[in-house]
């Protein structure tokens, strides 16, 4: 399925700005057109109600014998003027408030003699007003596009007793929003938005630093130091970092120290037994002695060698992972060593070489040893190398797969110590792989067996 929010922080801190913004335009745009509408129709309403007051004014002053000629000359197809000797016809207004609205506007500037016989109705839809008239020029720029009109009919009796008529369209609604108005809005849009993004990005990219410098402590507690810029949370965050990166190196150079002291101590008294074992008289109490401080010795030896991660000390340097896989099984292949290779395309990427031949041979040797041989295949996958080491051996219960990665953890119901070995091959070569950022897992083969799969990112 696809995910639609966003992982990141400066992603789903952008999504919500570029909502909120959508949102405030849409609502913004909404206001401005309803406001917009309201204005049209109270212009409209208001232009064509003082020109009836203004006609009527004027009419009402002329003499009987001259008003058909001037009313003849102020009739026009947009606005019409017109006399009749008869009372017109009541029309229902379908629009009663405006009608009342429009009626108390006119009564207020209407001789109370006239104001009296007025008569008001408004009706919609009406017809547009025809397009080539063009004595009303800047009304119909005012009111042009497709937005709908209101019939707009009016009738008073003039003091010699001639009733007066108006008939007018009025604008129902504003007309529709220019194009223009959303050019602007997206203009607007685009700088802010430009501007959240770039301190968004400013502030969110301070944590990606720290995140990074998280993960590189995680394989070398030895890494340079994190900046310390950004906002005043940010360089307390940085410091807090390096000070706590800083413990933890001091804390394991002193556990490497110790360590190495309780090792030269402990070497000290074996020399001195192996010397007098040498001087015991049976042979094969001799030979038990021996091999007893032999094991120490090499217990010892391995300890000291988990504890001071001498992965960590190698440099770094781009490397062929298939050259240096193949040497060591060619190395081992030469031994008498029942392990194999299967052809496998160049793998170049940053690593420490000795340290991961290290891991690699670990991984190796408890092939052959537990599981009579070694098959080995490399390849790429998703931007990153893939190795499996396959034997076929006895396998490990489920529940074991993941424990044998402890330090000094025996699986003793498959492997016992006339093998060899203390228990931190295994813990060692998941150190190395882990300090390269991949990963490292075992599995039962379903033909039978185990597989180790380690995965390293190129």
């Amino acid at each position: 399925m696809i995910r639609l929010r966003p992982r990141s922080l400066f992603g789903q801190t952008a999504l919500i700005l570029l909502a909120g913004l959508l949102v405030s335009h849409l609502v913004g745009a909404w206001i401005y057109a309803s406001d917009r509408q309201q204005a049209v129709r109270a212009v409209g309403g208001w232009v064509a109600a003082q020109r009836i007051a203004n006609l009527t004014s004027l009419l009402a002053e002329t003499p009987a014998a001259e008003r058909p000629r001037v009313v003849e000359a102020l009739s026009d197809p947009v606005f019409r003027v017109f006399l009749t000797e008869e009372p017109p016809p009541e029309h229902a207004g379908e629009q009663e408030e405006a009608a009342l609205l429009l009626a108390d506007f006119l009564a207020q500037r209407l001789p109370e003699a006239v104001a009296e016989s007025l008569r008001v109705a408004v009706s919609g839809p009406a017809a547009a007003p025809p397009p080539d008239h063009h004595h009303r020029a800047g009304r119909r720029m005012l009111f042009r596009g497709e937005g709908g009109w209101r019939g707009l009919r009016v009738a008073l009796q003039l003091e010699e007793g001639q009733w007066l008529g108006f008939a007018t369209a009025l604008p129902a609604r504003g007309p529709e929003t220019p194009w223009s108005f959303f050019l602007a809005m997206a203009v607007m849009g685009a700088i802010v938005l430009a501007a959240c993004f770039w301190a968004v990005r400013r502030v969110t990219a301070p944590l990606g630093a720290l995140a990074a410098a998280a993960g590189r402590l995680g394989r070398d507690v030895g890494a340079a130091p994190l900046p310390e810029r950004g906002t005043l949370e940010m360089r307390r965050a940085a410091r807090a970092f390096n000070e706590m990166q800083e413990r933890l190196r001091r804390l394991v150079e002193n556990r490497t120290r110790l360590l190495a002291a309780i090792s030269h101590d402990l070497r000290t008294p074996l020399t001195l037994l192996r010397l007098r074992a040498e001087g015991v008289e049976s042979a094969e109490e001799r030979e038990r002695m021996l091999a007893t401080i032999a094991e120490m010795d090499a217990m010892i030896g391995a300890t000291l060698a988990y504890a001071r991660d001498e992965a960590a000390a190698e440099p770094r340097r781009r490397s062929d992972l298939t050259a240096l896989l193949g040497s060591l099984v060619d190395d081992l292949a030469e031994a008498g060593l029942p392990v194999a290779l299967a052809p496998a395309e160049p793998l170049v990427l940053d690593c420490q070489p000795a340290a991961l031949r290290r891991a690699l041979v670990n991984l190796l040797d408890n092939a052959v040893k537990y599981g009579g041989r070694a098959e080995v295949s490399i390849r790429a996958a998703g931007g990153r190398a893939e190795i499996l080491v396959e034997d076929a051996g006895p396998g490990l219960p489920e529940a074991e797969l993941a424990r044998v990665f402890q330090p000094f953890y025996r699986v003793e119901a498959s492997r016992s110590r006339e093998t060899g070995g203390i228990g931190l091959g295994l813990a060692i070569a998941a150190g190395i792989v882990e300090a390269h950022g991949g990963e490292i897992a075992l599995e039962n083969r379903p033909e039978g067996g185990l597989r180790a799969r380690v995965t390293l990112p190129l």
